[in-house]
Parts: structure tokens; C-alpha cells; sequence
């Protein structure tokens, strides 16, 4: 899996090849399936994930994920808050070892033209940790022009392209450096597809293109219901670096994860 090669438009052919042959050439403007007139209360859902191994290897990994979101009106808001830590016990010495621990947080608003309108004005921020890359932080702030498009009543792709700003903290050789500043282009896409009343897929993709280094994270997962509150998700996900001062770290970090979700 090599996500410095997933471009932008694989949203895009997703989103057609996914289509059903009489929808293929419609689209639906947002009110012909959303109401948003009466949905004033926010959509939220907590995703956690945990895996213990014990014998010759002894490891604890920890996932937890929330998801909030909500359209009224002229406005559509959504918030991520995704955590992961990982440990692995010394067999030698006894004690713990960190072999993972990253939080990563973003929120959005859209402000639509009019509540059917499928375009929108966008404001974006974003601020990730990860003591095992090679920063100790990283964070973004853009605005620009999103669109939404409905192929079908169980499809629809959100597209976002706008300038922004990155600033970022590099790690060389375990010491911190003096923090970098950066104007980016941001470009993004997000396919939803319900497949069933029990079942749905998800891939969005996000790049920012920077001066000297491009960041792209990409993540695809399907759901699938086990009663109206709870469902099982899996989900892959990776973050690409085009350029890192410190060599000796890979530039792509991968996740693969299975969850339980309950949506309140």
C-alpha cells in the first residue's frame, strides 16, 4: 500500500465505478435526500478497539475514535478526535515499552450557499502527535471551496480544494527543532456509499501540498451493523510524507484496525 501514490481522483473513480447503471449519469442536489430543515441535533458516534497478547510476547493496544457531526440549514459541522497507543512488555527487563502513541484532531465547517445548494464555503483545522514520526507535532488551518455531489440516494462524494497554512515541530536524532511554518494547497475527497440498511462504505483522501514537504492521508472502511446502536468497523488508513529532515524514519505510516462502534 503506497499512499504518496493515491492521487485525489480516486475518489472520484470510486465514486462512479460504485454507481449503480441507471444512476451512473444523474446527480441529486442535496435536498432531494436531506433534510435539513428539521435535523438540528448532532450525529455522533465512539469507535473503540482492543488487543492483548500474553506468552512470549506480551502487548496492550488501545484505539479509540469519536466522530461528530451535523447538518442544519446553511451549515454543515464535522469533528474528529482519533487516539491510539500501543505497549509491549520487556521480556528481558520486565518493564514497558511505547511502541505507539498518536492523537490526531480536526474539525470543520462548511457554510452552504443556501440549505439546497450543493456548494459551500469551507474552514478546516487539523493538529497531530506522533512520538514515533519524525515530528513532535504537526497542524493545518485552510479554507476554500467544497461541493457535494449525490450520484444516488446511498451515494455521495464531498470535493474541497482551498489555500491554507501548516506549521510543524521536526525531530532529528530524538531533539526537537525550531518549528516550521509553511503556505499549502489543500485538496480533499470523501466518498460515502450506504450499501445497505445494515452496511457502509467509506474512503476519503486529503493532500497538502507545501513548499518542501506534501502530506496525504487516506483511509477506507466498510461497517456493518450488529443492532441500531452498535455496528463492527474495519478500517484502513495511512499518512504519507513526501520529506523528513530525519532519514532514518519512513515516510509512510499505516493503520489497520477493527472497532466497535456505538452511534448516540
Amino acid at each position: 500500500m503506497r499512499i504518496s501514490l493515491l492521487p485525489l481522483t480516486l475518489v472520484t473513480i470510486l465514486g462512479v465505478a460504485s454507481l449503480p447503471a441507471s444512476a451512473s449519469i444523474f446527480m441529486y442536489d442535496d435536498a432531494s435526500d436531506l433534510d435539513t430543515e428539521s435535523k438540528s441535533d448532532w450525529d455522533a458516534s465512539a469507535e473503540l478497539g482492543l488487543l492483548f497478547t500474553s506468552g512470549n510476547t506480551e502487548t496492550e493496544t488501545f484505539k479509540a475514535k469519536l466522530n461528530l457531526a451535523r447538518d442544519f440549514e446553511n451549515w454543515r459541522h464535522k469533528g474528529v478526535v482519533d487516539y491510539y497507543r500501543s505497549e509491549q512488555k520487556d521480556q528481558v527487563n520486565g518493564g514497558t515499552i511505547l511502541t505507539g502513541d498518536k492523537i490526531f484532531l480536526s474539525g470543520q465547517s462548511n457554510y452552504k450557499f443556501s440549505p439546497d445548494s450543493r456548494s459551500s464555503l469551507f474552514i478546516f483545522g487539523s493538529y497531530e502527535e506522533d512520538k514515533f514520526t519524525a515530528y513532535e507535532y504537526q497542524g493545518t488551518f485552510a479554507v476554500g471551496y467544497g461541493a457535494r455531489y449525490r450520484y444516488s440516494e446511498k451515494i455521495y462524494t464531498d470535493y474541497e480544494v482551498g489555500p491554507g497554512y501548516s506549521l510543524n515541530r521536526p525531530i532529528v536524532g530524538g531533539v526537537s527543532q525550531e518549528q516550521e511554518t509553511s503556505f499549502i494547497l489543500r485538496l480533499a475527497g470523501n466518498l460515502v456509499w450506504d450499501i445497505s440498511e445494515n452496511s457502509k462504505f467509506n474512503a476519503l483522501a486529503s493532500t497538502e501540498v507545501g513548499e518542501e514537504n506534501t502530506k496525504t492521508r487516506a483511509e477506507a472502511s466498510i461497517s456493518a451493523n450488529i443492532n441500531s446502536s452498535l455496528a463492527l468497523k474495519f478500517t484502513v488508513s495511512g499518512t504519507h510524507n513526501s520529506y523528513l529532515e530525519d532519514v532514518t524514519k519512513e515516510k509512510l505510516d499505516t493503520e489497520t484496525a477493527v472497532t466497535l462502534v456505538y452511534s448516540f
